[in-house]
């Protein structure tokens, strides 16, 4: 263990301890102790595993801070791994001077516009545990290539700048990340997001990720979780025991997953969306261009555009999830599922109520178009503004086992289910109340 203040750090917010604490690095034990204090830097200490050997930081709990005032990164782990994490293909070296860098119990703060917490490239087994990590442009930035990532019981807070993101996955190839029991919050453009990235295995579990958003409302969108595929390809995921939510933004989505759009859906997939909490954003949730993605046991609320609108995807189940709003908060949400250009969708088991989309003429609860292969199942929608279902276009559906009612004095509802185009879908034990233009309508 390797005391800074020996190294002539002093730890008074004033003074600059950048030559101490990198000196302590270089010539220490491998395992950086920062007694309480606040350890001021304009440089990024270099964590260089290739060169300096096994290394940790440790903040004694938490009672000390790096006090970031320059621009880039307060910790730059680097390593030299360029393999896949196959034990059979491992360099010696890896295991012998480079595993798992640890940064623990420490406050990181930015004192620059272009400060950031922490970046890590060419890793192995990185593990961020207990760390603070506030007023940086990004919290963790991943670049590069990286193996078997690990952050957990972090908080990322505050982000600077209208381009802020909490955990930034930035042209990065990675395989086995996990982010487990964060708080990551207030940062303007994103909590999480993966951009121009190959991810594969990411675990989003038991976070809270919240009022990731534009306050000023300067940019043209934001997300608590943004996967962006259109340029890499991000597969294999989990978002699950979560509490995701936001304010009304301009183009805000709560959970955002898009691929490129071509024929197959193929660079965004295989995800899992379940056990969470999502609510409050212009939209709930996104998925463009995805392919296999399962929907459960969500609890939605308070879309003020849609509560989900499935773009362009193929092979998505969406079942046993609640669209409900909360009575103690006022506001012009609309709440709703709409299904665009999409094959092989299945809504199982949803439960909406009160959802205002659509108008006199189209839209309603859930709205698909020009689509196929779709299936309505075990659905229940209640006090819908205009109607329930409204397919336009849709071919070789199956509308099973739903309930559509209007249950307000008087009754305002339309019709509970318009159809426009298309083919006429098949028909299976519903009960559908009859709205001021019957129960089912046909244009």
């Amino acid at each position: 263990m390797s005391d800074v203040k020996h190294f002539g750090a002093v730890g008074d917010g004033r003074a600059d301890d950048t030559r101490a604490l990198q000196h302590a690095l270089e010539k220490g034990e491998g395992l950086l102790n920062l007694p309480r204090g606040i350890y001021r830097i304009t440089k990024s200490l270099e964590l260089d595993l290739s060169r300096l050997g096994r290394l940790a930081i440790d903040g004694n709990g938490a009672v000390a801070t790096l006090l970031m005032d320059g621009p880039g990164p307060a910790i730059r782990i680097t390593g030299t791994h360029d393999r896949t994490a196959d034990p059979t293909g491992f360099k010696p070296v890896i295991w012998e001077r480079e595993r798992m860098p640890t940064v623990r119990d420490i406050e990181i703060v930015g004192n620059h516009p272009l400060s950031v917490g922490i970046e890590i490239t060419g890793s192995m087994q990185a593990t961020i545990t207990g760390v603070l990590i506030r007023r940086c442009r990004y919290a963790v930035h991943l670049v590069k290539r990286n193996r078997n990532l690990l952050l957990s019981h972090c908080h990322f807070y505050e982000g600077r700048g209208a381009d802020a993101i909490g955990v930034y996955f930035d042209g990065v190839n990675l395989h086995q990340a996990n982010i487990v029991g964060c708080h990551i919050s207030y940062f303007a453009h994103a909590g999480v997001k993966i951009q121009r990235s190959e991810i594969r295995n990411l675990q989003i579990t038991g976070c809270d990720i919240e009022y990731n958003h534009d306050p000023a409302l300067s940019a043209p969108d934001s997300a608590d979780v943004w996967i962006d595929a259109r340029e890499g390809t991000v597969r294999e995921g989990t978002i699950a025991s979560c509490t995701i939510q936001a304010v009304k933004s301009p183009g805000g989505v709560n959970v955002r997953i898009e691929g490129s759009p071509n024929g197959l859906s193929t660079s965004a997939g295989l995800w899992t969306i379940t056990g969470n909490v999502i609510q409050s954003q212009s939209t709930n949730l996104l998925l463009r261009s995805c392919r296999g993605v399962v929907v459960s046991g969500n609890s939605f609320c308070s879309g003020f555009e849609r509560t989900a609108l499935i773009d362009k995807c193929r092979n998505v189940t969406m079942g046993t999830n609640t669209i409900d709003y909360n009575p103690d908060y006022k506001g012009d949400r609309i709440d709703g599922v709409t299904i665009r250009d999409s094959n092989g969708i299945l809504l199982d088991g949803l439960v909406l109520e009160s959802a205002r989309a659509g108008d006199a003429q189209n839209g309603g609860a859930i709205d698909v178009r020009d689509s196929r292969d779709v299936t309505l199942a075990n659905c229940q929608i209640f006090d819908p503004t205009h109607r329930g279902i409204h397919l336009h276009n849709v071919h070789d559906a199956i509308v099973h086992g739903c309930r559509i009612a209007d249950r307000r004095t008087p009754a305002t509802m339309l019709e509970s289910m318009l159809l426009t185009g298309g083919a006429e879908p098949t028909f299976a034990a519903n009960r559908f109340d009859k709205g001021t233009r019957g129960d089912v309508s046909r244009r």
